[in-house]
């Protein structure tokens, strides 16, 4: 088996936010963008996989004119070798950004093959630990005032879920807002549920201690990626000012980067996701490490239908991330994904991903690049 061809191609989906309400607050629109990328091997079989949010179009120029020509002709089941080759020719210095964005969709095709050319999912081959993962909603939206957050959390808990995570640091008003927030969620979704809050780098240091101290009472699952940078040192010495769960890891490139917040003891939680940090092969690296600490893995940056096979291939792995706007993108773009069921997400009992691609919907959505 040889890998013969790479296309990849740039995604843009639109659409109204979630629970919106237009009569009070005018029209709100969310969007993503991803990266497709289809790698074909010489026998026919051909594998998915994603990348998305920043840089896109050279990572669709990366695949096509740079990686194409370092893999062709490999096995796609030899993934060591595709990435220690990947590294000699293309990353010798061990940058993140658009190179760890196209790899990770190279990977993510290359186990897709594997698992189709074996019958056998993704999950089951990366470790097969389980293959009923725990889903959190990511909801809360900057967008919403407290109200319509009230409003939301409500729906979703009688939709089935048992764990919510909203953003923070986004608003008018400071972090003092941000706690007003929380309590409102705290107090709809009740004493019992899961409740995580993400400030995606927003706080100095400061504003996350004096954030953090305020939500001591709120009994918060975690609080993710609170200090600018994902400084690990900053981190560390938040994590030792506070109670409060951290975790950290969505959005970095590879396993040294994540290997940072466990060599300064920064997070009670790792975070890889394996449309960023390398693919598969990469975050099974780093979900090993995080074993060897005791440290739980869990899905934060979206894409579950991916990391789900992550989490439930790892004793380790916990909970994964069903983001309100992720998931408006798969129904698009994939027929009849799994949804999760009473706040658990089954992992289809199908070879690769076990996602049928739509291509309607990825036509409908598909965008010129530069």
């Amino acid at each position: 088996m040889k890998i013969k061809d790479i296309r990849a191609s740039l995604h843009r989906h639109r659409f109204p936010i979630p629970f919106f309400d237009k009569k009070r607050d005018g029209s709100h629109m969310a969007e993503r963008r991803f990266v497709y990328c289809e790698v074909e091997t010489e026998d026919g079989l051909i594998g998915s996989g994603f990348t998305a949010n920043f840089l896109l179009d050279p990572v669709v120029t990366a695949l096509e004119r740079n990686f194409l020509p370092v893999v062709k002709g490999m096995d796609p089941r030899n993934v060591e070798a595709i990435h220690d080759k990947v590294g000699r020719s293309l990353n010798q210095r061990t940058m993140t950004g658009v190179v760890s964005c196209a790899l990770s969709a190279l990977d993510i095709a290359l186990w897709d093959i594997q698992g189709k050319s074996q019958g056998l999912p993704v999950a089951q081959l990366l470790g097969g630990h389980k293959m009923d993962v725990p889903a959190y909603i990511t909801f809360g939206l900057p967008a919403y005032d407290r109200d319509q957050l009230v409003d939301a959390a409500k729906a979703h808990k009688k939709a089935g879920f048992t764990g919510f995570k909203m953003v923070a640091g986004r608003v008018a008003g400071g972090w003092r807002e941000d706690v007003k927030r929380v309590k409102a969620v705290r107090e709809a979704v009740g004493p019992d549920a899961h409740l995580m809050v993400d400030a995606n780098y927003a706080f100095t240091p400061q504003e996350a201690k004096s954030f953090c101290q305020a939500l001591e009472e709120y009994d918060l699952t975690w609080f993710e990626e609170p200090v600018a940078q994902n400084d690990a040192q900053s981190l560390a010495d938040l994590r030792r000012s506070t109670s409060v769960p951290l975790a950290a890891g969505q959005a970095e490139g590879h396993r040294w980067r994540l290997r940072e917040f466990i060599d300064h003891r920064s997070v009670d939680v790792l975070q890889p996701n394996v449309a960023f940090c390398g693919g598969f092969t990469e975050a099974r690296k780093v979900a090993h490490l995080a074993q060897a600490y005791n440290l739980p893995i869990a899905n934060g940056g979206g894409l579950p239908l991916l990391n789900m096979h992550l989490l439930g291939a790892m004793s380790n792995g916990w909970l994964v991330e069903w983001h309100v706007t992720w998931i408006e993108a798969s129904e698009l773009i994939f027929k009849n994904p799994p949804r999760p069921k009473k706040s658990v997400l089954t992992i289809p009992n199908k070879p690769g991903l076990g996602l049928e691609i739509d291509r309607d919907g990825l036509k409908e959505c598909r965008v010129a690049h530069t």
